[in-house]
């Protein structure tokens, strides 16, 4: 079995003279919570449903599990599960009856045994007989990735899970989705605005924009290659800032207010920040990266 799940290679799609897509190439690897990045506009939602056969893109390569749609079709579509925008269910039906009729359309022998534990994976246990129209957004979300899990597919597809929904509901979903890689051993890629998200669950990503593939690669190495914004808090800010600026070559400090400032530096540098302040009897509250994945994208969109 192949450990490459996903591979495009050059994808376009145009709606008439529209270039949605130009030149989008990625791979995404057996075993990954692969974030898919851009911005409104990038050509994320064409290029996945490009990926599912929705659409047919116009130039490019597309292989699924090592295989192309033009033969096999049924069978990469039978190990794919995918929420595309958001789920949708019969509202008056309950949320056991929901899975049953998805599980036929899918052709999926399910029981009821194995729904109830799809139910109970998904954080919906003791709420499968109630309807949907009284479930909240982040309840329907849940029960959507459930249904993506009736056939057994060994990758999931998520279109912006977390899209509309309060902080609890999105760690919810983050938790979520660590654990379709953790218990259910699940490849998914997963596209999302939410840059903080993607940095805590992802270990690979792509970033798009314009239609096109920017950068790609392990977010570790991505993130740990870049210079850092760093705030600090301490009881003397001028004294900090003159000695981090000869230790340091800084020229620009960004004073937020009387105790506390940004700096850019590397992220191996830190430690010796502290440990210089200190040693010169600065007391320094607290030390604390800025969100390392939101300034990297804007940086890469923005260049």
């Amino acid at each position: 079995m192949t450990d490459t799940i996903i591979k495009v290679e050059h994808l376009a799609k145009k709606f008439g003279s529209f270039e949605a897509v130009r030149d989008v190439s990625f791979t995404v690897n057996r075993g990954d919570v692969f974030g898919f990045l851009g911005p409104n506009g990038a050509g994320k939602s064409t290029t996945i449903r490009c990926m599912l056969s929705l659409i047919k893109n116009d130039f490019g390569k597309i292989e699924m599990f090592g295989k192309t749609y033009d033969k096999n079709r049924s069978e990469i579509l039978a190990n794919i599960g995918s929420i595309i925008e958001k789920p949708d269910f019969y509202k008056y039906l309950s949320a056991e009856k929901n899975l049953e009729i998805f599980a036929r359309i899918s052709g999926a022998n399910v029981s009821k045994k194995e729904i109830q534990e799809m139910l109970d994976f998904v954080g919906l246990s003791g709420r499968g007989k109630d309807k949907i129209g009284g479930f909240s957004h982040g309840m329907k979300q849940r029960l959507g990735i459930a249904q993506t899990l009736l056939h057994q597919p060994d990758l999931i597809i998520l279109d912006e899970p977390t899209t509309g929904l309060d902080p609890q509901g999105i760690v919810e979903i983050r938790n979520l989705i660590l654990r379709l890689k953790t218990e259910q051993n699940k490849t998914v890629l997963l596209s999302s605005h939410q840059l903080s998200e993607i940095e805590l669950i992802a270990n690979r990503m792509v970033i798009i924009n314009k239609g096109k593939t920017i950068v790609e690669g392990e977010v570790k190495d991505l993130l740990n290659a870049q210079e850092i914004v760093v705030k600090l808090e301490v009881d003397r800010m001028n004294d900090a800032c003159e000695l981090l600026s000869k230790a340091f070559e800084i020229k620009e400090f960004n004073r937020l207010n009387d105790t506390e400032f940004e700096i850019n530096l590397e992220k191996q540098s830190v430690p010796k920040v502290n440990e210089i302040l200190v040693q010169n009897g600065i007391q320094v509250h607290s030390i604390e990266p800025k969100r390392k994945l939101e300034d990297f994208f804007m940086k890469i969109i923005q260049s």
